[in-house]
Formats: structure tokens, C-alpha cells, sequence
């Protein structure tokens, strides 16, 4: 039986190995062009000036020397009032630096890691993976006793490459399952070449996730703490698309996963993100059902007269909320003489249709139309014209959909001073943090006539400063998510800059609803109902 001193180191290690897949992936690329020796003679560098010397993408480039200063191994200073960048050494950076070179078999490994959804594991992984397990074995010689060490740390980022991919494809592909959790079993069970399975389990025992015995093999309480956690790795392991073409990101095209039709997803395995982050958002769920039962139970000209998901996805969410108004809320009892209007949006025409398959297969009757989170006036126009319905009369929800919104140049430079500590990009070019916050507010106010009376009810990602993040190792995504949503060009800000946004563009968070996971200054994810007043 697990205590809770182990269940909270082991959910350190989850964090530390999402840390890896985004810092491996980075420092390597740096590490292979030279620019982290440059930085170590410099001390201290400005990033136009390294960007230009090195023929870099700046935009990205920026984000590789965040993510190495939300390890620590890096200090971030920033003028964000003259728009000005530096990075300066500290003591983490030269044993940092030096021990960069062991992440090379690690980072070649994810050439046939990102390969993994696509069907079984070929016989050139197989062989590439018991190299590596070998080499993890003797710990690529490193002494990593002191659990706060540089060695230590490495070490588990190299662990998170190597792990975090299986751990996906088995949780996706039903080893995790109620069957394999309770009993003993065989490799021969499960995988078509045994003997080749047997190194992956071999090595997930070294890492003390099962007790092997003769030829069988059963969970450690430990490793079930994993595996009934293996859709916490899914976001961050569905971006491998894009830390494998970080060298081309950086250093050559950096819109190199811009797919030619405009419909492709180069940069993230899709499936996989929704299996992932699906896992995780039962957990936001809970607060959004209590916001949607109060409001659903308020008199009824006071309520929406329905709910529009933009971004609806697969339209689960949509399905989760009309569950909850069903049987849960006073509207629920009255449903036939006042019919709730549910909208399914989503640019993606692909999520439409299987929006649309899936609704119908729950029985629940909704409109499901293309819609563009940057054109809620467009949005609100076909609403009119094509079902008689009026926007402003919906509550409009989404889920972490306003940071991927489509980049816009703000119509209007405010001369802000922002105070965001982020790294932000579009198709590698550099960003200003005063241009994201002037590109949310026009975003915001574009949806203000639609959402003030009923609210915009939300659940949006966060970024937290470097230096915070480097000093919480272990207790915190921010460097797996600065990877894997700053190199895709999308815009996570902190919590207070994302309200403090809000408010500017008339549209205040609801102290009655405000939610932050976690409940401290390590908030990477909120539960915001932004309404005007």
C-alpha cells in the first residue's frame, strides 16, 4: 500500500519525465549546434544577437532557452518595457551543460517513439530500445544518490523519453485494462513477438512497475499508480511530431509541420491528445458542473436558452453538459416545454463529422456547424440565418481553445508594458509579450457583445514564470507545456495576466466560479465564468 508521502513522490516523477520529453529534445538541438557552449563562454547573451549568429528561428529559439531556464539551468531577464531578451548563465549551467551529450540516444529514440500509434512496435525500435535499456541500466554512468542533483534530474529526463511513449501506447492499446492491473500474465498475452515485449516489461520492472517471476509478470503498487495514470503522459507524448523536428524548427524552415491543405495536423497525433487530456479533465469537469448546475437552476427567463461548445472536439463535451442539465438541474424537468438549444463548432471540419456521429449515437439533438473561435460575429450571422438562433442567448463554453486560436496582429499597438514572463512564437518568428496581451484583449472584446449577459464559461492553460518552475521541480507541467504549446505557436499566459486581459476587454471572472489548478501560484490550468457588468 502506497502512503502519501509515495504517491506524491511519484507523481513528481510523472511531472519530471514530461519535463524530459520537452528538455531533452531542446537542449540536445542547442547542444548539437553549439549554441550552449557559446552561452557558457558568453555568460550572458542577448537573443536577437544569438538568433542572428546562429541563423535561428527567434520565436523558437526563445522558447528552447525558457525551457532550459524553467529547469534551472538558465536565468531568464527580461525588459519586456524596451522589448528586450536576455539569457544568463547560473551555477546549474556549466554540469548542466557538460552532461547535454547523454540525451543523444534518448532524443534519436523518438524518431521511432512518434512511430508507436501507428501500429506495432517494428523489430528497428525493438532494437534501438534494448540498447538504450542498457545503457539506463547502469545509469549512462552518472552517481545520481542526491535526488536534487543536476545528474539525478537528467536521469529522469532521459527515464521520461524513454518511458512516457510506452506508457501511452500500452495505456492505449489496452494493457492497463482491469485484466492485466489484478492478475499475473504472460508477455505471449498481449504482444505478437514475445520475446521483444519481454525487454520493454523487463525494463518497466527495473523501474519497479511489476514483480517479475519465472515468466510472469504482475503490478507493483507503483507501477499501478502509473498505469492508472498513463493519459497524464498522452498530451505531452502526442507532441513528439514536434519535438522531433525541433533541429528543422530552429535551424532551418520553421513552418516545416504546416501541412499544404491547410487540414492536416503535422505537429501532434490527435487522437492521442484527446485520449490524454480526456483523463484530465474529469478533474475540471467537476467545477464546471457545479457553474452549470446553478446557473440551470435559476428561474427560467434567467436561464440560457442553450449552450454553444466552440471547439466541440468529438462533442463529448457537449454530451457531458446536456447529461448534467438533464438530470441534475431544474431545467432538466421542464425540457419538453423548454427545449435546450446545444450548438457544436469547431473549425476542423473532420471534428464536425465526428461531432455529429456522436451526438446522434447518444440520441441528443444538436446543431453542429463550422465556426472560427477569431469570428464570433461570422459565427453569429449563420447561427441567425441558418437556425433562427441568436448567439448572445447561449452560454458559450470551451475548453482550452482561446490560446490556440489562429495568431492576429493586434489593429491596435496599446504601448503596453506587459507583465507575462512567457515565450511566444508564430511560424518562428518572435512575438513580444506586449502583442500577445494586445491580441487576447482584441480577441476578448470580439466576443464581449456575445457572452456579456449569459457569460463565457471556460477552461484555459497557463503558463507560470521560468524561475518559479525551476524552483518546483517535480511539482509542476510548466516546461512540458511551454514545448509543447510554444513550439506549435500557441499563446499560454499566466492566470492573473490572462484575467487582468479579461477585465480590460469589459468581461470579469466570476469570484463565485473562479477555479486555478493547483490552488497556488503554481496554477497551470483555470476555470474561469467571464461575464460583462
Amino acid at each position: 500500500m502506497l502512503t502519501k508521502q509515495d504517491k506524491t513522490q511519484l507523481r513528481s516523477t510523472i511531472f519530471r519525465h514530461l519535463d524530459g520529453i520537452s528538455t531533452a529534445s531542446t537542449a540536445y538541438a542547442l547542444y548539437k549546434k553549439g549554441i550552449l557552449d557559446h552561452i557558457l563562454k558568453a555568460e550572458t547573451i542577448e537573443l536577437k544577437s544569438l538568433a542572428k549568429e546562429f541563423k535561428a528561428s527567434e520565436g523558437y529559439l526563445n522558447i528552447a532557452l525558457r525551457i532550459l531556464s524553467s529547469q534551472g539551468w538558465l536565468e531568464q531577464i527580461l525588459d519586456n518595457k524596451n522589448d528586450s531578451i536576455r539569457y544568463a548563465t547560473n551555477k546549474n549551467s556549466t554540469k548542466a551543460f557538460e552532461l547535454t551529450a547523454l540525451y543523444e540516444d534518448a532524443v534519436n529514440l523518438l524518431q521511432y517513439s512518434v512511430k508507436f500509434p501507428e501500429g506495432p512496435v517494428g523489430p528497428d525500435a525493438f532494437i534501438v530500445l534494448e540498447r538504450i535499456f542498457k545503457k539506463f541500466e547502469n545509469q549512462f554512468g552518472l552517481d545520481t544518490a542526491d535526488s536534487e542533483s543536476i545528474e539525478h534530474q537528467i536521469l529522469k529526463h532521459i527515464e521520461g523519453v524513454i518511458a512516457a511513449p510506452i506508457i501511452v501506447m500500452l495505456g492505449m492499446n489496452g494493457m492497463f485494462h482491469k485484466y492485466f492491473m489484478e492478475a499475473s500474465f504472460r508477455a505471449q498475452e498481449y504482444h505478437q513477438n514475445p520475446e521483444s515485449f519481454k525487454k520493454i516489461l523487463d525494463f518497466l520492472t527495473h523501474l519497479n512497475w511489476f514483480i517479475k517471476k519465472n515468466d510472469t509478470y504482475r503490478f507493483t503498487d507503483a507501477g499501478l499508480f502509473f498505469a492508472k495514470r498513463a493519459s497524464a503522459y498522452g498530451v505531452t507524448v502526442s507532441y513528439i511530431p514536434t519535438f522531433v523536428a525541433l533541429d528543422e524548427l530552429l535551424f532551418g524552415n520553421p513552418e516545416v509541420l504546416r501541412a499544404s491543405d491547410g487540414e492536416r495536423e503535422l505537429h501532434v497525433h490527435r487522437e492521442m491528445n484527446v485520449w490524454g487530456s480526456g483523463g484530465a479533465h474529469s478533474t475540471y469537469f467537476k467545477v464546471i458542473d457545479q457553474i452549470i448546475i446553478e446557473l440551470f437552476n435559476k428561474p427560467i427567463d434567467e436561464q440560457p436558452k442553450g449552450i454553444l461548445d466552440m471547439g466541440c472536439g468529438n462533442g463529448s463535451f457537449i454530451q457531458h453538459i446536456f447529461d448534467v442539465i438533464e438530470h441534475q438541474t431544474k431545467r432538466g424537468k421542464m425540457l419538453d416545454e423548454h427545449p435546450l438549444l446545444l450548438v457544436g463548432a469547431d473549425f476542423n471540419k473532420a471534428a464536425l463529422k465526428v461531432t455529429r456521429a456522436n451526438l446522434i449515437k447518444a440520441d441528443i439533438w444538436a446543431k453542429v456547424i463550422w465556426g472560427d473561435i477569431g469570428r464570433p460575429d461570422l459565427l453569429a450571422k449563420d447561427l441567425k440565418d441558418d437556425y433562427n438562433i441568436d448567439l448572445k442567448d447561449l452560454l458559450n463554453v470551451r475548453t482550452f481553445l482561446d490560446h490556440n486560436r489562429i495568431w492576429e496582429m493586434p489593429e491596435t499597438v496599446s504601448g503596453r508594458t506587459s507583465t507575462s514572463s512567457g515565450a511566444f512564437a508564430h511560424r518562428g518568428q518572435y512575438i513580444s509579450n506586449d502583442l500577445v496581451e494586445d491580441s487576447l484583449l482584441e480577441h476578448l472584446q470580439k466576443w464581449k457583445p456575445f457572452v456579456e449577459r449569459f457569460g463565457l464559461l471556460i477552461i484555459e492553460l497557463h503558463t507560470i514564470p521560468a524561475s518559479l518552475a525551476a524552483n518546483h521541480i517535480g511539482n509542476t507541467p510548466a516546461t512540458a507545456y511551454d514545448g509543447t504549446h510554444g513550439y506549435s505557436d500557441q499563446f499560454i499566459l499566466e492566470v492573473d495576466v490572462f484575467n487582468k486581459v479579461a477585465k480590460e476587454a469589459g468581461l470579469h471572472p466570476d469570484t463565485n466560479y473562479f477555479t486555478k489548478f493547483p490552488n497556488s501560484e503554481l496554477a497551470t490550468v483555470s476555470v474561469n465564468l467571464l461575464k460583462g457588468y
